[in-house]
């Protein structure tokens, strides 16, 4: 097997690189950066520019499957310029792989398989699962969920099986949202957000990976939840942090109105609560390393375990 993978020096693309070298899968993938364009071993990059259209159309040598993780981080600030960045950066790279595909007669892909968020699920206390197709969360983030995964079901017109990862909160001690977290646990001021009662779906970064490369492998096509089969609430998550990291929790609340003084539209994301299953990709057979909130906070934030971020004053 070959996969093309976008978004392959990401926080998670770095993880299915591994995962990839590990398994002895070749991997092409494709960056914007050319002093990133090497070869080695099963690896090999290949140049693109989606804002200008660009792309070195010999990634799609011998592929089976495309993993499409490219699109600008959601969690800034949310200006009028960096929504318009949020989207652009998802639909123009689903745009250019799509003509690409188009155009390459002689390729052999089989199935795109799209990273998505479940910020596509309205904020509720219900338990969402991915037979529940209601409508796109009416926020920011839903509306370029909705367009994200327009865009990915639009290759289904070239004859190729599309599927597309519903990821949750990623915990990674090498990024993304879990050092940021930790930090003011670590220094004593960690406390829950909001009321704390929103239900975060959260997944250990090697599990979303492996969920990634069963579906590849399996062939999977169709919408599956990135998340763990436990589901925490904000203050579970943060009681659960500091009890790791062996620090006290003594801090009120942090009020909604904080939060948007600090973060401004953007805080939307810290309170809305997601409560989603991953029961269909256990059905199909994939068993989760870390299915529960401690053993995988106790893996990433054990005292003594190196983390640059977490380890900033």
């Amino acid at each position: 097997m070959r996969i093309l993978i976008t978004g392959a020096t990401g926080l998670i693309g770095s993880e299915i690189m591994r995962l990839c070298e590990e398994k002895g899968v070749e991997v092409h993938y494709l960056t914007t950066n050319r002093s990133k364009i090497r070869q080695t071993g099963t690896q090999k990059g290949f140049y693109w520019n989606p804002k200008e259209g660009e792309i070195d159309r010999k990634c799609l040598e011998g592929v089976d499957a495309i993993i499409n993780l490219a699109g600008e981080s959601i969690a800034q600030r949310w200006t009028a310029a960096s929504k318009k960045r949020i989207l652009d950066s998802r639909m123009s790279t689903l745009h250019l792989l799509h003509r690409t595909l188009a155009c390459e007669e002689k390729h052999r892909v089989k199935m795109l398989l799209s990273a998505s968020a479940i910020g596509y699920y309205p904020d509720s206390e219900v338990h969402y699962y991915e037979e529940d197709e209601p409508e796109a969360d009416d926020s920011f983030p839903g509306r370029v969920i909705r367009e994200w995964e327009t865009a990915a079901d639009s290759v289904e017109r070239l004859g190729i099986q599309v599927a597309k990862i519903r990821i949750g909160l990623v915990l990674s001690d090498k990024g993304g949202a879990l050092p940021r977290m930790a930090k003011p646990v670590k220094f004593f001021v960690g406390a829950p957000l909001g009321d704390g009662k929103q239900w975060q779906s959260w997944i250990h970064i090697e599990d979303l990976a492996a969920i990634f490369m069963f579906v590849v492998e399996k062939k999977i096509p169709g919408v599956f939840n990135g998340v763990a089969p436990n589901p925490v609430t904000n203050e579970k998550l943060t009681r659960e942090m500091a009890h790791v990291l062996h620090k006290p929790l003594f801090m009120p609340n942090v009020p909604r109105f904080v939060m948007k003084l600090l973060f401004g539209e953007m805080a939307y994301i810290l309170c809305s609560s997601q409560r989603v299953s991953s029961r269909k990709i256990t059905d199909m057979g994939f068993m989760f390393k870390y299915s529960s909130i401690k053993p995988a906070l106790e893996d990433l934030l054990s005292p003594g375990k190196k983390n640059s971020e977490t380890d900033e004053a």
